[in-house]
């Protein structure tokens, strides 16, 4: 089975450190596909400078496929953050060349040889969605903590596994998530930091606790989440188990510095 990770990418400069990590959303969950034993492309663009090439050698060492990663004149864009007490803060960011970020017909052909595509909030990919559900694939979507914004509002009846994140396990959430199967999403997933995670398929809302771990980093938990949870699914486990895959790769991915 194969996943397409397609959007955004940056550079995490953590300013307290001044350490580099490669990282995105999309970046995130293709590399941890792949730590899963999984086949994974990531489709976006970088600048042609040092952060560029950082981001794609890393790529290439985590064996994801960028046969259709472009590198353009200019910058990576690059996150500023802070890590305080093992949370990161996000700060400054900086979109480079991603402004400049489209999909091509090559592109569109090559993504639709696998068998999903993941994007996020920021990933600029929400006027391709119709065109992947249409041709067949199935689409995960992080829309993080954005629970009302009219991308959602446009897209959400393409997704089949939709992604947000939240603090609590209470009515609201599971009101918020009835909703939104309702308007087309086929599960509702959020992620609810140190409270576990829980879901709703449309029958029944299930939830997951966390794996009790050193905390060194939060940066990324919710990505590894989700490609935790794609690879479980993709492999036809039990909703319980996806989450259950899910927890074990956010609980692998907070013990270090970095997303990845």
């Amino acid at each position: 089975m194969k996943l397409a990770a397609v959007g955004d990418n940056c550079i995490d400069k953590y300013i307290n450190t001044n350490e580099l990590f490669p990282g995105g959303n999309p970046v995130n969950v293709a590399v941890y596909f792949s730590r899963l034993n999984g086949n994974s492309s990531y489709i976006g663009v970088i600048g042609n400078d040092k952060y560029g090439n950082f981001l794609k050698n890393s790529l290439k060492k985590e064996n994801v496929n960028i046969t259709h990663l472009k590198q353009l004149k200019g910058k990576t864009a690059v996150t500023e953050v802070k890590l305080i007490n093992g949370e990161r803060i996000l700060g400054d960011y900086n979109e480079g060349v991603f402004t400049k970020f489209e999909l091509k017909k090559e592109d569109l052909n090559f993504i639709l040889g696998h068998d999903l595509v993941h994007s996020g909030f920021w990933g600029k990919t929400d006027k391709y969605l119709q065109y992947f559900h249409n041709n067949g694939l199935d689409i995960s979507f992080d829309f993080a903590n954005k629970l009302e914004n009219n991308i959602l509002e446009k897209i959400i009846k393409y997704i089949k596994y939709a992604f947000f994140s939240y603090q609590k396990d209470d009515d609201f959430i599971r009101s918020y998530m009835k909703k939104i199967h309702l308007k087309g999403a086929n599960y509702v997933i959020v992620t609810l930091g140190e409270n576990g995670s829980i879901l709703y398929n449309g029958y029944d809302f299930l939830k997951y606790g966390i794996i009790k771990t050193n905390v060194v980093d939060t940066m990324g938990a919710g990505d590894a989440f989700i490609a935790g949870f794609l690879k479980a699914k993709m492999e036809e486990k039990t909703d319980l188990e996806a989450m259950e895959l899910g927890t074990k790769n956010a609980a692998k991915n907070i013990s270090h510095k970095g997303a990845w």
